[in-house]
């Protein structure tokens, strides 16, 4: 067998299934190139930015993705199924692509009762196991009607120990979080930043900015080979108004550093910028996988969680500071007891 680079051994009970209380008390690790890791607090952020820095983060918001349903016994010698539904991709304005569970006992034409009184059709059924799904509602009452019925699409390695509930109405969305809901998951990083954590920052000189990605269900499967040498992952939209790209270029002229809050403002961001380094407006999808190897033609640092062994993520920061720099960093991390993925800890990472 081959040795995986990328792989790392986390103990079951270093995955967070619980934010910090407050959110900006979390644990912050700071990695620079060259220098000896530092065990930091999020708190201590604005002393270890410089001022005129820029914040990028992504405002996109998490829809209520996760929805219970019964599809009732076909006949008096069967029974009831009861579903859960974790709604991936709007296809329509009555339409959605899902995972549901048991999908094998579903077929085309099955109805699904859905809690709060929504009802769907099964109209399709994907080789992945994706099921599509045409509901009794439309456009914005569709959405409100989800909202309504729905709980927050939890990352399974949650999940899978605790349902969704009230709290995380509050803790995995962003207060930076805007517009219509379209996400199915949240960009994590940026659930670390209270208004008090804000409030430093501004008086520490630091700008903020936004952009947007519209996080898909993607981001939680396993690479495939093909996404890997390929290089190109799930696409998901994005946007970057005219007016932030001029601001962003315009720091970068002024040598201003640019740091992502997230992976997700990262790969926007990386996305939009040309061979010069200059930021340009955009609104549509982008399927860019940051690998090692790769240049990284605008970011300056980045504000992320700590990824999951073997994923995208932690190839895109390995990118960006050096694969064996960040095995030892995560490594570090493991031993000082650091909690990991969406609920957990966070890290600076400078590469020069």
């Amino acid at each position: 067998m081959t040795h995986d680079p990328f792989h790392f051994d986390l103990p079951e009970d270093r995955i967070a299934l619980r934010p910090a209380d407050p959110q900006d008390s979390a644990r912050l690790l700071v990695v620079r190139h060259g220098a000896l890791l530092e065990d930091a607090a999020l708190l201590a952020l604005p002393a270890l930015l410089r001022r005129g820095d820029v914040l990028v983060f992504n405002d996109t918001k998490v829809i209520a993705a996760a929805l219970t349903g019964v599809r009732r016994a076909r006949d008096a010698n069967s029974r009831d199924v009861k579903c859960t539904i974790n709604l991936m991709e709007r296809l329509s304005a009555d339409r959605w692509r899902a995972l549901i569970r048991p999908g094998r006992r579903l077929h085309a034409g099955d109805r699904l009762e859905i809690q709060g009184g929504l009802e769907a059709a099964v109209i399709g059924k994907g080789d992945d196991g994706e099921i599509d799904l045409e509901f009794s509602l439309s456009g914005t009452a569709l959405d409100d009607a989800i909202d309504q019925a729905g709980a927050m699409p939890l990352p399974p390695y949650i999940a899978r120990k605790r349902p969704a509930d009230a709290a995380d109405r509050e803790t995995y969305q962003t207060r930076f979080a805007t517009g219509e809901a379209a996400s199915v998951a949240a960009p994590t990083a940026g659930l670390h930043f209270t208004p008090r954590l804000m409030d430093a920052l501004r008086d520490a000189g630091i700008d903020f900015q936004t952009v947007r990605l519209h996080v898909g269900a993607g981001t939680f499967r396993p690479l495939t080979e093909a996404q890997i040498s390929n290089r190109r992952l799930h696409a998901e939209w994005r946007e970057i108004t005219r007016e932030t790209a001029i601001a962003l270029s315009a720091a970068r002229r002024e040598g201003r550093r640019i740091i992502p809050v997230g992976t997700t403002a990262l790969r926007t961001l990386e996305s939009a910028t040309d061979l010069h380094g200059m930021i340009h407006a955009v609104t549509g999808p982008t399927d860019i996988f940051i690998q090692p190897g790769d240049t990284l033609r605008v970011t300056d640092g980045l504000i992320t969680n700590f990824h999951l062994p073997g994923s995208s993520l932690f190839r895109l920061v390995c990118a960006l500071m050096g694969t064996d720099r960040m095995q030892a960093a995560y490594a570090h991390a493991i031993r000082e007891q650091y909690r990991f993925y969406s609920y957990g800890d966070a890290c600076l990472l400078l590469p020069r």
